[in-house]
């Protein structure tokens, strides 16, 4: 599976790592690493044409302008590993964005994951996942509590993220070039 993504630029991505650092260093929680950039991602997919998929990203890419994406506060999937995450707001530029990519990987792709449809995706940065338990739930949200979560993101490209080993790493990136 490929992960569709806008990769984060600094200086949110600077806050973004500095915070997962902090998380590592206090509780030891470090496999949200395993997607060492900061990222915003729009949807999970299969390829059934890796070249044909590209393409279309490129197009969406070329006639998108850069935008600013705003984040607030913290939220938490549960389960028996929670997913601590910092909310993206919606905007009509980002869902605009996330509408297209939807649009072009159904059918491009053998599998889409069913939480990207449009009614169900909560854009979102992962502070940390997999290695979290319900017990450290408590003592990480108040570490937490006190930092700054209002960031500013430029959204100024799209990317894919590929498994390799135990990383995610850039497959491709395409900036965007819409005025």
């Amino acid at each position: 599976m490929l992960a569709i993504t806008s990769l984060l630029p600094s200086p949110a991505s600077d806050h973004i790592n500095a915070l997962i650092k902090s998380l590592e260093t206090e509780f030891g929680l470090t496999d949200v690493q395993a997607t060492p950039e900061p990222h915003l991602t729009y949807q999970i997919v299969e390829p059934t044409n890796m070249e044909t998929l590209k393409a279309a990203l490129r197009d969406i890419a070329a006639t998108t302008p850069p935008f600013i994406a705003h984040t607030t506060g913290l939220g938490m999937f549960p389960g028996d590993s929670p997913v601590i995450y910092i909310p993206v707001l919606r905007s009509d530029a980002l869902n605009e964005l996330h509408h297209q990519i939807f649009n072009i990987a159904g059918p491009l792709c053998s599998r889409t994951d069913k939480f990207s449809a449009p009614d169900l995706w909560l854009p979102h940065v992962s502070l940390a996942l997999h290695d979290t338990t319900p017990e450290l739930l408590g003592p990480v949200l108040q570490f937490l509590n006190n930092q700054t979560f209002n960031l500013e993101l430029a959204i100024n490209n799209l990317a894919i993220l590929r498994p390799e080993g135990d990383m995610f790493v850039r497959e491709d990136v395409f900036e965007f070039g819409g005025k």
